[in-house]
């Protein structure tokens, strides 16, 4: 109920969010450096947080996560000038990040490992694809008829409506996680207050998988910074697309949600984790290189249909996340991932604006590719398949008090 009141109202306002903050003055090295501001935050209190959730449960930290999501949203509908907007992102980055991590270990401790994948992604399908499509079909069909906008929005005002109904939705499902969430602790071995640090570099130094894993988390989140950011801006600066055209890119994406993850999630608990994440990827990434060579709305709406493939990728990349450690240590090993995915994400964010500006537009989505195609991919190959997968508890024994 929470995942999916919050995907209806961000797929509301994702295909107008950068173009907003550009619409009110800011230029893309701003944009980048704004998100990279606030995934270096969420990123830094990341471990606490997972230390938080190991002794306490996610409840709280959920709590604030969808706190600092709704002090974003008001930023974003009270914004006159891009500084306040900004501010918006910021808190947008870091609310995200803060509520992703607490969500994602409920799934993770909730779900049996040969239900994990198919578990997440019902609610992926449910929430990001049902309501994803709706969203952004409500926010298209807004801005033509209601707002009168022809074409690609050319006035803030004209968007700004979006993020009003977007504060509702966060604000109901802030309710919902008050009133209706009970998720008891999970029982964990660490009782005590440990130092975050020491046992993020203990936990990557206990297993060789921790290691490549924690490699791969970098460039898995650079989409978050570097491609989602630009992607709908790319497609209406570059390419021409319209404000129909761009609901119906987001619309399509959560398509593919509807129609792929399940039926991706059963696979994964069949045939392995690995095997899907690497689908996922080769079908996101040649949805990038449709976009840069994309001639007409068409060719842009088949890109939003195969964009749809990274939403599907992350959850399973959650998935074989919480596979690689003991289950009282996932919610310290989810803020080693925080961090790291984070900070790197927030030099990525900082750099892709710059690029935008003075590389090219397309070398934001290049890089990208290239980086999967060198780094994640051989490392993906290299892991052992999780489905089935027996942690050796002994090597994270430090982890105990």
């Amino acid at each position: 109920m929470r995942s999916s009141l919050e995907r209806l109202g961000y797929k509301m306002v994702l295909p107008y969010l950068s173009l907003f903050v550009i619409l009110l003055g800011a230029n893309k090295t701003q944009l980048g450096l704004v998100t990279s501001a606030g995934l270096i935050v969420a990123g830094l209190l990341g471990p606490v947080l997972g230390q938080h959730i190991d002794r306490h449960g996610p409840k709280k930290m959920y709590i604030l996560g969808i706190c600092v999501l709704i002090g974003g949203y008001i930023a974003f509908a009270g914004a006159k000038v891009w500084q306040v907007a900004a501010l918006g992102m910021f808190l947008h980055q870091m609310g995200s990040t803060l509520g992703g991590q607490s969500c994602s270990n409920i799934c993770g401790n909730c779900l049996a490992n040969c239900d994990r994948a198919k578990g997440m992604l019902i609610c992926e399908t449910l929430a990001a694809g049902v309501l994803g499509m709706v969203g952004p079909l409500f926010s298209g069909w807004f801005l033509v008829n209601v707002m009168k906008v022809n074409g690609t929005p050319t006035d803030p005002e004209q968007i700004r409506p979006l993020f009003f109904f977007t504060l509702i939705l966060t604000a109901l499902s802030l309710l919902v996680v008050l009133f209706k969430l009970n998720v008891k602790n999970w029982g964990s071995a660490s009782r005590g207050r440990r130092n975050v640090i020491k046992d993020a570099v203990t936990m990557v130094k206990a297993d060789k998988n921790c290691m490549k894993w924690i490699m791969m988390v970098g460039v898995g989140r650079m989409p978050v910074a570097m491609i989602i950011p630009y992607l709908q801006l790319f497609a209406a600066e570059v390419k021409g697309a319209d404000a129909a055209t761009l609901a119906a890119m987001t619309t399509a994406t959560a398509l593919t949600s509807v129609a792929c993850g399940y039926f991706f999630g059963v696979l994964s608990d069949r045939i392995g984790r690995k095997k899907m994440l690497a689908a996922t990827i080769c079908l996101y990434l040649s949805g990038l290189l449709l976009l840069i060579t994309a001639q007409n709305n068409l060719t842009l709406i088949l890109v939003g249909i195969l964009a749809g493939f990274q939403e599907i990728g992350t959850v399973l990349a959650g998935s074989i996340q919480h596979e690689l450690v003991p289950s009282w240590a996932r919610g310290r090993w989810s803020g080693v991932n925080s961090l790291v995915g984070s900070v790197f994400s927030a030099f990525v964010a900082a750099i892709a604006g710059m690029v935008y500006d003075n590389l090219g537009p397309q070398w934001v989505f290049i890089l990208y590719i290239a980086c999967e195609g060198i780094i994640r991919l051989p490392l993906l190959i290299s892991l052992p398949e999780t489905l089935k997968y027996k942690v050796d508890e002994s090597h994270f024994s430090a982890l105990k008090d």
